[in-house]
């Protein structure tokens, strides 16, 4: 069962909030986040991508970076860009994405809670970009950033939140890509009290975005725990800053593949290849998306194909085996295309369905990639039966839109 606790959020007054909210630091580069704060000293970039203070082409994981993430962090406080509420509070934030809005609780997760898969995780996690994360957490001693749950869908909570949510926002904001943030405090101590008890009762939360992030969160939490001798599992370090919506509001939207080549195959040969597990139906130059579980857009030589897989080809009862992602990985990209391993192939790249499927038609016909193939989404209710089951997606399977905005709250470790 989930454990929950509020907190004393760290966050701006609301005259700075849009100066200082930011995209997260990991779908950004260097480069990008410096041009985004250029002109504006309060950006969270200083404290997330602290490498822009200094000359580009600084290696982002010097300790002198890490370094100067903490005296930004102490610097916006002093200037009071960032205040600390002066009791605990949960928090509501809401996203709007194409006249879409989804509510999510901003919360204290349990370390514990992640340790023993009460939190559940369907990716794995590079050790590299844990260790960087891991640093930022100790060094700042707080979580900077929220991480992107999701939980099953609870009637009274929805109550609670629409009983909040018709008060007038905290904040309230168009962000530069067109998103609306909207923000709320919770400030009634009986509904503070109502939602930890509720949650109580929900078995389980579900990472949706960011398990980098959760695992530095916990495994921070946890070496805090270990290297305190009077540890009693109530302190600030034992949660960490995360934000649930019910899992019915979110939307995965598709993760799509392009190819730089057909593994020595003629466009010709290749068709032919699909065609074993494949019903191949060519739709010309119009934009085709696919248009149900296991369809698949392909382009190729300026032409777009459906491609559905055959009956036999996948298997509905297996949680990973009913995935367009594993027909795609196993039956054309490692049996016709010798693409092994997602992770590693320099031959395959990835494009979040944010970017439509014009980004593929733009990559194929400038010559940089020769073929495009566009997946049908993964819905909540498969990402969650693949954590249920402890399993494991394969790379590059979801992408969720929209991304939380960074700086809007902040929870510190003591």
């Amino acid at each position: 069962m989930a454990k929950i606790k509020p907190f004393k959020g760290i966050r701006p007054p609301k005259e700075f909030v849009e100066q200082v909210a930011s995209r997260p630091y990991d779908v950004l580069n260097s480069e990008e986040a410096r041009q985004e704060a250029r002109g504006n000293e309060k950006s969270l970039y200083h404290i997330i991508k602290p490498e822009i203070d200094f000359a580009p082409g600084t290696d982002e994981h010097s300790p002198e970076v890490y370094d100067k993430a903490v005296e930004n962090f102490n610097l916006f406080q002093q200037k009071g860009w960032l205040v600390q509420d002066d009791k605990e509070h949960y928090y509501i934030y809401a996203q709007t994405m194409n006249g879409h809005t989804q509510y999510g609780l901003v919360v204290g997760a349990n370390v514990e809670d992640y340790m023993t898969g009460v939190i559940k995780k369907h990716e794995l996690t590079r050790r590299d970009k844990e260790e960087d994360r891991m640093k930022h957490v100790r060094i700042n001693n707080a979580n900077i950033e929220p991480v992107f749950f999701a939980f099953p869908d609870n009637d009274e909570l929805d109550a609670i939140i629409k009983h909040e949510t018709s008060r007038t926002p905290e904040y309230d904001f168009i962000a530069p890509d067109g998103f609306g943030h909207h923000f709320w405090v919770i400030d009634d101590e009986q509904t503070i009290a109502r939602i930890t008890e509720i949650f109580a009762h929900i078995p389980s939360l579900y990472i949706a975005d960011g398990h980098h992030r959760t695992a530095a969160a916990a495994l921070v939490g946890n070496e805090k725990a270990k290297q305190n001798p009077n540890h009693r599992g109530d302190e600030e370090y034992n949660y960490f800053l995360a934000v649930c919506f019910p899992a019915s509001q979110l939307k995965i939207i598709d993760y799509n593949r392009v190819v730089k080549d057909l593994n020595g195959l003629t466009p010709h040969e290749f068709i032919e290849k699909l065609k074993t597990h494949f019903t191949v139906e060519e739709k010309g130059e119009q934009i085709y998306r696919p248009e149900k579980l296991h369809n698949f857009s392909l382009y190729l030589d300026g032409k777009w194909y459906s491609l559905t897989a055959h009956e036999g080809t996948y298997d509905d009862n297996d949680p990973i085996g009913v995935l367009d992602v594993t027909i795609s990985s196993n039956l054309i990209l490692r049996d016709i295309l010798g693409i092994t391993d997602l992770r590693t192939d320099k031959r395959i790249d990835f494009v979040g369905g944010i970017r439509g499927l014009e980004e593929l038609k733009r990559r194929v016909d400038s010559g940089e990639m020769k073929m495009a193939l566009a997946l049908y989404p993964v819905s909540m209710k498969q990402l969650m039966d693949i954590a249920d089951t402890g399993n494991i997606m394969p790379p590059k399977t979801t992408w969720f839109e929209p991304k939380l905005r960074s700086g809007l709250i902040i929870h510190k470790l003591d």
